[in-house]
């Protein structure tokens, strides 16, 4: 059985400072500055009054003229999201997450550690959550209200100011599949997980009277329930009982993939590799931008390198992030075009990132995501060009997957040939050069 944990509206109850603040006021988060004006998460209130994520922010505020707008935060989402991983791998599992809020994790290998079922999985993962929440620490504080939002005095503020956390509302569900899974904890309540049943059968029927919109949340069928309800299938079960010569026709993979999910049937989880991370963090006296900001990534670039925990080894990927003076945070990862240790060339592709800040800084922020072999890797003298090529060709598979996902780089293997059918003549497979 498949696990999924989900947080409903995570981000906003970590921007607004806890879920109790949900309650206080219609929110929605803001259009981050230089972005796309569309609101992003909502709370019940404002979707009582129609307001939705993606919405344009004009037709939000029409919609509802006391919609209160909360400046993102997502450093701070990051931060809180990735504690509460943490604390579900802390039992034992094996985490996958696409998105905060949103996590899986398979049962099987932990029914001995949690009494023998999934009951008493499920039972440990509810503690883990339930511990995090009580952690003080464990949300970043500092909910701030748009400047084109009303400004009351409103509960988002007093439950920052009191760390209230938003991992104790998390649903529970258990399924044979990550999307069935995800659907059970859509159906789940807060301490009231939800079990599917485990045979193909009964789960398709389980799944039947559940709506297409659920399919909004797979990026790769994510625009699909609109046109279903256009034409009149609402919901799952009406979209597995058409044939898949059908859907093919009318939306390629991506209809083949949403009538899978619809009877229950899904790819296998695929966790993520639990890795060390370092960061550093430098607060600023005041407000800084320009050449002040540009000294203080350099200070960070070289703290970080000179940490004792980094073993000689280079860097990757890193993470750099800044709390703004009007509220919220500012966050962007950077993959570089090859593992490297040199803070020179780690300045300059960092530097430009720096211009994307939207507001003055007060601390500024530097995580390592992923690491790269040790600097002091030397070839060979006498190597022959071949296997200098398939050295560098392996690190930048290695660097490719880093930025783009584990399914970046992948080989073509002819399975059938002569077949009639074009899915069936070939496949893709993991490409290790």
């Amino acid at each position: 059985m498949i696990v999924c944990v989900l947080l409903p509206r995570f981000e906003l109850a970590v921007a607004a400072g806890g879920r109790e603040a949900l309650a206080a006021a219609p929110l929605a988060l803001a259009p981050e500055i230089g972005r796309e004006q569309l609101v992003g998460e909502t709370s019940a209130a404002a979707e009582a009054h129609g307001v939705r994520a993606g919405l344009r922010l004009g037709e939000a505020l029409a919609r509802c003229p006391t919609l209160q707008l909360v400046t993102p935060d997502p450093a701070g989402v990051a931060d809180a999201w990735e504690g509460i991983v943490g604390a579900l791998e802390g039992i034992g599992a094996a985490v996958e997450s696409d998105r905060p809020g949103m996590a899986w994790f398979d049962e099987r290998c932990l029914r001995g550690l949690h009494g023998g079922s999934v009951e008493g999985v499920i039972t440990a993962a509810r503690r883990a959550l339930a511990g995090r929440s009580r952690d003080p620490g464990s949300v970043p504080g500092g909910a701030a209200l748009h400047p084109s939002a009303p400004r009351d005095p409103s509960a988002a503020a007093h439950a920052a100011s009191r760390g209230v956390a938003v991992g104790a509302g998390g649903r529970i569900g258990a399924a044979p599949s990550r999307f069935a899974a995800l659907s059970a904890a859509h159906r789940a309540r807060a301490r009231r997980p939800e079990i599917a049943p485990e045979k193909p059968a009964s789960l398709a029927a389980y799944l039947a009277p559940l709506p297409v919109s659920l399919l909004s949340s797979r990026p790769e069928v994510a625009t699909l329930p609109e046109a279903l309800e256009r034409f009149g299938i609402a919901t799952l079960g009406e979209l597995a009982k058409l044939s898949r010569a059908a859907l093919a026709d009318r939306f390629g993979q991506p209809g083949l993939l949403a009538r899978d999910l619809a009877l229950g049937r899904d790819t296998p989880l695929r966790p993520r590799v639990p890795s060390e991370r370092l960061q550093e963090v430098l607060e600023l006296p005041e407000s800084a931008l320009g050449q002040q900001l540009e000294r203080a990534l350099g200070m960070l670039i070289d703290r970080v390198l000179a940490r004792p925990e980094r073993r000689g080894r280079t860097v990757r990927a890193v993470v750099l992030s800044a709390a703004l003076v009007g509220g919220g945070t500012w966050r962007t990862q950077l993959t570089f075009r090859e593992a490297l240790s040199d803070p020179r060339r780690m300045r300059l592709a960092l530097g430009g990132r720096l211009t994307e800040l939207p507001a003055p800084a007060d601390s500024l922020r530097l995580r390592v995501e992923a690491f790269g072999p040790p600097s002091g890797d030397q070839r060979s003298l006498l190597a022959e060009p071949a296997a200098i090529r398939r050295a560098r060709l392996r690190e930048a598979v290695r660097q490719t997957r880093a930025a783009a996902g584990p399914d970046a780089a992948l080989r073509i293997l002819a399975v059938d040939p002569d077949s009639r059918v074009p899915e069936r003549r070939l496949a893709l497979a993991p490409w290790e050069p």
